[in-house]
């Protein structure tokens, strides 16, 4: 049976004579009236509804349903709901537009689980949408051309070019299945207006594509090219001084002949090295790959638009592949071969198989080449050095650096100040003033200045400091922009197992607590604990060990805050160890390196692709080698061509060298080998993609000291000793008295660790997990080591807000049968979540459940695999759907038990969800920062369960928070 029954224009056509007592029941229609799609208003008939959907079921079951009286009975129901719905929605006049007598329909044909009909109505009425909008954008490009003028930056006005107009927008939908230009084109001249600027003009069809991303996923790379066109326009006209419209095939002869001008106009300006002029700049040119400006999606072309390249006087000057090719110049200055380098590693960056932090990205190349992504410091226990700690926050942070400050050394609040003879206020008013630096310093006015403080749970102000992020109470007391992180030794966990006593003590009277960890921290606990039990300590105070802990769990859901962190497992598992010690993480609870008073430790951050190296057989190790050896060099080169802005950070960079390979796209490498994120498929692959990933970058790091040598502390260090990450599980189990962490293995680790034994290893660090919030964005794949948010969202940053939709879902779906406006619809409804849909199939549901679907506990073990191939740590987000206490504790203690180093954000469900009636209004505020920002707290309702486990907590919720200081 033809799908041409199914034409909802033509409801009258009398194919099918329906059963009077069918229609028995539809509602009396006074004075109901149709509005069809030329203007016209006709009478309301609801026979017509009835013959649509039988023309439907024809057309799916063919013609045993026209005698078939479950049809007819299934067919009169249908319509009397389709009317009854359309008359509780109707206003005085009865009016109705002919799609929403259709939407009606639709639903009507879902809901009754006549999914087959209602999948042949939706295409077809798709089809003839597709059609209808091939004819209108026909007829209204004649018409604009004819009445459109463009407003050029000169102020004169010309004709639109129409002509380009369908070219540019054909060129950006080639090779993209699902996509189609009419509609693109269509809504794209529905929005001229004569006189319209070329910026509106070049807007106009980026809207106009990013309006149906959320029924198909590939609108996303439509809106990236059309945006390319703008971008194309702005760069070439400045840099090349004449006016241009190059589409995206010139750029095949384009790009050669531009970037030696580029690099002219960039050092013109004052923004790039000369030095990069020195480079062969033809034989770089020669290098470009124009095609890969296609790989992008619009979230990371915009956020590279607005944030990234460089511009002079607020016109941009670099077009990716040139962005791409300065950072890659930048990090090969001081190579032997430096274009041949330059070239390895563009390839690396523009493949998008590795990308370097966003500190790299923003300035490699440039007469400031702040690289390094993270840095941590000690505050020290006098005026000078709280003051000189809070400027070194500034300096740091000018140049895009995340900060980790370690404030345990400062004394507490009543502790004795012998220079006045006075009382200390202890750290809090300290801290508000290094949160007030961190905002003001906004890292060059590029994205949001971030620290974050570090207290370890034995210091006296530990409960005030537990307050900082708290909405209520003395707002001078209060840090509401700055993050917090507990430092959390063995022992205090031990007694919370135990519920046993805890003291706190101020540091200027127990000072060296500060620098011990394991067990011979616990022996000088113990000694302050019997000093202050004979009264010769000043201030000290015991609490319940549980009472702390819940607090700490109640702080952490209220406020997102401070976050759960480890020392003994940073420390004891160091490679460092033999030359100071772990006091804090960094801003995103990744990097554990040594800090004192005279270094500030600084690591250096990039990131592989996961997505990249899984193929049909799984991991690709081969590809994965390359990658990793590649990007092991790119960092350690950001060592030496680093631009510091205080003398302790260059000290200690220079000193250790140490750099931290994370990775991303996880949750997109499990999709795509068709592995539910909440299994032991997916604890495995995390096990052995991070096993591959440690031995190749240990490797690599070898390789490189063979070559350039050692890093100047690496005698004593764990690596001298042959002792590699998997081996240092051992230290910490012995301090433990046991340590439940899978040790198993597949590579050849007695040939790596006679290897680093013999060459030794260039940087005293190798790996950590950062969040990749933007580089991730810029790639296209899924943030670090998260799991599906949702599947349907608006994702909101710096650079407006962006519809995500996840493609593989999508894929899925289209595969059965089942994408469609209805399963549109439904994810909105359910916020993202294909769980509460019946029609999707139970292996779908596993597949693409959410954050808040799955149980943390996965998170946990897949990251307990990974730790024990990482030197550093991993930023860990949990998640957490229905809180209570009892989840928090077990889930927390879990983490410990596991050997994790440190936790990141706990994220619960927002009361900010997707726009449940269409993501078209809310999406794509160019170049704005959302109004409505989605890592802000929201009100919640606790179950009463929860409840009274929380002991009622008036709880918020974290939604989304993205960390995007790291990378």
């Amino acid at each position: 049976m033809s799908l041409n029954l199914l034409d909802a224009e033509n409801l009258s056509a009398p194919i099918i004579q329906l059963r009077p007592e069918s229609l028995a029941a539809v509602p009396s229609e006074p004075a109901m009236q149709i509005i069809r799609r030329n203007g016209k208003v006709s009478p309301f008939d609801s026979a017509k509804i009835g013959v649509a959907m039988t023309k439907a079921f024809l057309a799916v079951e063919g013609n045993t349903a026209v005698s078939s009286r479950r049809v007819h009975e299934i067919v009169g129901q249908l319509t009397t709901d389709v009317v009854a719905a359309l008359m509780r929605r109707a206003g005085e006049g009865r009016t109705f537009h002919i799609e929403d007598v259709q939407d009606q329909v639709e639903l009507a044909l879902m809901r009754s689980e006549n999914h087959k009909v209602a999948r042949a109505y939706v295409l077809y009425r798709e089809d003839r949408a597709h059609k209808r909008a091939e004819e209108t954008a026909e007829q209204a490009t004649a018409a604009a051309e004819s009445t459109v003028h463009v407003t050029l930056t000169d102020g004169s006005r010309v004709r639109l070019d129409s002509k380009r107009l369908e070219l540019i927008i054909n060129e950006a939908c080639a090779g993209l299945d699902g996509v189609s230009a009419a509609p693109v084109l269509a809504e794209t001249i529905r929005n001229l207006y004569d006189g319209i600027s070329q910026d509106e003009l070049a807007l106009a069809s980026i809207m106009a594509a990013r309006t149906l991303v959320e029924q198909e996923p590939n609108y996303a790379y439509v809106s990236a090219r059309l945006l390319l066109d703008k971008l194309r326009g702005e760069v070439l006209s400045y840099v090349q001084g004449v006016p241009t419209n190059a589409s995206q095939a010139d750029m095949a002869t384009r790009y050669a002949e531009y970037f030696p001008a580029y690099v002219k106009t960039g050092i013109a300006a004052e923004l790039l090295d000369p030095e990069l002029a020195r480079f062969d700049l033809g034989r770089i040119a020669a290098a470009l790959k124009p095609e890969r400006d296609l790989k992008f999606q619009f979230l990371g072309l915009q956020t590279l638009y607005d944030r990234y390249f460089l511009h002079v006087r607020g016109k941009r000057i670099e077009l990716p592949q040139a962005f791409f090719m300065r950072v890659a110049m930048g990090l090969a200055l001081r190579e032997i071969d430096r274009e041949a380098k330059a070239i390895e590693f563009y390839d690396l960056l523009s493949s998008f198989d590795f990308m370097a932090s966003t500190p790299t990205l923003f300035n490699s190349g440039t007469l400031r080449p702040q690289l390094s992504s993270c840095f941590l410091t000690t505050v020290s226990d006098d005026l000078d050095g709280i003051f000189k700690s809070i400027k070194d926050n500034a300096l740091l942070a000018k140049y895009s650096g995340g900060l980790g400050n370690d404030w345990t050394p400062v004394r507490g609040l009543g502790s004795h100040i012998k220079g006045t003879n006075g009382e200390s206020q202890g750290i809090i008013p300290f801290l508000k003033v290094a949160n007030d630096t961190a905002i003001a310093v906004n890292q060059g006015g590029k994205r949001k200045g971030a620290v974050c403080a570090y207290l370890e749970t034995w210091h006296v102000d530990i409960e005030e400091f537990l307050d900082l992020r708290k909405n209520t109470g003395d707002d001078r007391r209060r840090t509401h922009d700055m993050n917090t992180a507990n430092w959390v030794p063995d022992l205090f966990m031990q007694r919370v197992a135990q519920d046993a006593e805890w003291t706190l003590f101020s540091p200027d009277e127990a000072c060296d607590l500060h620098d011990l960890t394991g067990n011979a921290f616990a022996d000088r606990y113990a000694f302050y604990e019997e000093k202050a039990a004979r009264g010769e300590l000043r201030v000290f105070k015991k609490v319940r060990a549980t009472d702390l802990w819940r607090r700490m769990l109640t702080m952490l859901f209220e406020t997102g805050h401070p976050w759960i962190t480890f020392k003994d497992p940073c420390n004891l598992r160091s490679p460092q160890q033999h030359v100071g010690v772990v006091h804090s993480s960094n801003l995103c609870t990744e990097i554990t390196l040594n800090t004192s008073a005279d270094e500030v430790a600084v690591c250096n951050l990039g990131s592989i692709n996961l997505l990249s190296h899984v193929g049909p057989n799984g991991l690709d190790l081969d590809k994965l080698k390359r990658t990793v050896t590649i990007a092991v060099r790119m960092l350690d080169n950001v060592i030496d061509i680093n631009f510091y802005t205080i003398p302790e950070a260059r000290r200690s960079n220079l000193r250790h060298r140490p750099v931290g390979l994370g990775l991303m796209g996880f949750q997109d490498a499990l999709h795509a080998q068709r592995i539910p994120i909440a299994s032991d498929a997916a604890v495995e692959f995390a096990d052995r993609s991070m096993e591959a990933a440690s031995y190749h970058a240990i490797a690599a790091s070898s390789e490189l000291a063979a070559e350039r040598g050692r890093y100047p502390s690496f005698d004593g260090s764990l690596w001298s000793k042959g002792i590699l990450p998997i081996d240092s599980i051992q230290i910490l189990a012995d301090a433990r008295g046991g340590l439940d962490m899978d040790r198993s293995t597949t590579l050849d680790w007695d040939g790596l660790r006679k290897k680093v034994i013999a060459s030794g290893i260039r940087n005293s660090n190798v790996m950590a997990i950062a969040p990749t919030a933007t580089i991730s964005n810029i790639c296209g794949v899924a943030q670090s080591i998260e799991p599906n948010y949702q599947n349907l969202y608006v994702k909101s940053n710096m650079s407006g807000d962006f519809t995500v939709v996840n493609d593989f879902l999508v894929r899925d779906l289209k595969a059965r049968g089942l994408w469609d406006e209805v399963m549109v619809s439904d994810l909105k409804y359910f916020d993202g979540s294909v769980g509460q849909i019946d029609r999707v199939p139970d292996d779908l549901k596993a597949l693409y459940a959410t954050a808040f679907e799955i149980d943390s506990a996965w998170l946990i073990e897949a990251a307990s695999r990974r730790q024990k191939w990482i030197d550093q740590a991993q930023s860990l987000n949990l998640y957490i759907a229905n809180p209570s206490g009892k989840k928090l504790d077990a889930l927390y203690r879990l983490a410990w038990n596991r050997g994790l180093k440190t936790t990141y954000y706990l994220r619960s469900r927002s009361a900010t969800h997707v726009e449940k009636s269409t993501l078209k209004g809310t999406d794509g505020r160019l170049n704005a920062v959302s109004a409505t920002s989605m890592a802000s707290h929201a009100p919640i309702i606790v179950p009463a369960a929860a409840e009274h486990e929380m002991e009622g907590i008036k709880a918020c919720r974290i939604d989304d928070p993205d960390c995007e200081a790291c990378q």
